[in-house]
């Protein structure tokens, strides 16, 4: 029976202060209890839910704040790895670009150590009114300038004669025939010490340059430093091909760290002998040979 009365209701209060002063407060209490209870289940439930919406919206702005971050981060690196290849687009280009102008400077000194030679063209004796000139001839033609008929003088007294300051210079040689067509010079040979950048045959690796490709993939070995760091991009290496086609003089053209560009002339330093490079004569020179060592690291964009 006791397991079915409810200790808050109005009727059990009752029961409890029948025959008792109900102006004493403790009735007052009693009967206000039921409030308070409720009341403070209520302030709670929404403390409860005040306090999990603050700490909702904390994460949510952290959360946001930090992909703004790594967004932010994201963008920069993309922009920098942009700017890197077109830096090294243009750094190609002009590259590409002095290699043509020393092959134009290399084609004009050729032209210019040629001798230009006069053609002959074969007529028959019968047309053939004067013996053609020669070289001779036209230089000695040239420092006749200013030599004139009337400085041979006239009989027409009324006619003065005209005296020039020039010197006539005649040939009392008779003419010459036509010289035989001469052999272009053959070029100076180039100093020993003299490194070109250009070459009429520029030197060759072993196998092309899919063979010297694969050579430096296998053989560098990366850095702890720079994986740990993820450091990665690509070293541009210049090195002197000598004349036995040995690798001479390495530097580092365009770096990316100290660790990787120390790595890239160690991989260079140890390749093998090339095709040397040769001048028009095909005689073997020096030449510059520049060769990109690329590191990535892997799963990096």
């Amino acid at each position: 029976m006791a397991k079915d009365v409810d200790l808050s209701s109005r009727e059990w209060l009752d029961l409890v202060f029948e025959g008792k002063n109900k102006d004493f407060g403790a009735y007052e209490i009693r009967n206000d209890s039921a409030k308070r209870h409720n009341k403070s289940v209520l302030y709670t439930i929404i403390g409860i839910i005040v306090v999990a919406a603050l700490a909702f919206a904390y994460t949510s702005i952290n959360t946001y704040l930090e992909n703004k971050r790594l967004e932010e981060e994201r963008l920069k690196q993309e922009k920098l790895a942009a700017q890197a290849e077109l830096e090294e687009k243009e750094q190609e280009q002009e590259e590409i670009q002095q290699q043509e102008e020393k092959k134009e400077e290399v084609k004009k000194e050729e032209v210019q150590n040629s001798q230009k030679v006069t053609e002959l063209k074969a007529v028959a004796d019968k047309e053939v009114k004067e013996p053609p000139q020669t070289v001779d001839n036209i230089l000695k033609d040239e420092r006749q300038v200013g030599a004139k008929d009337e400085d041979k003088g006239t009989d027409d007294i009324t006619k003065p004669t005209i005296q020039d300051n020039q010197i006539a210079v005649t040939d009392p040689k008779p003419a010459e025939p036509d010289k035989p067509k001469e052999e272009p010079k053959p070029e100076p040979k180039a100093t020993s010490d003299e490194v070109f950048h250009s070459a009429a045959t520029m030197p060759s690796f072993p196998g092309g340059a899919g063979a010297l490709n694969k050579y430096l993939s296998s053989h560098v070995k990366y850095p702890a430093a720079a994986q740990e760091n993820n450091v990665q991009g690509k070293v541009v290496v210049q090195f002197v091909v000598e004349k036995d086609g040995r690798v001479g003089e390495v530097k580092v053209a365009r770096g990316v760290s100290s660790d990787l560009d120390r790595e890239a002339v160690r991989v260079v330093k140890s390749l093998p002998k090339f095709s040397p490079g040769k001048n028009a004569n095909g005689d073997p020179v020096r030449v510059w040979y520049t060769v990109p060592v690329t590191f990535k690291l892997q799963g990096a964009n």
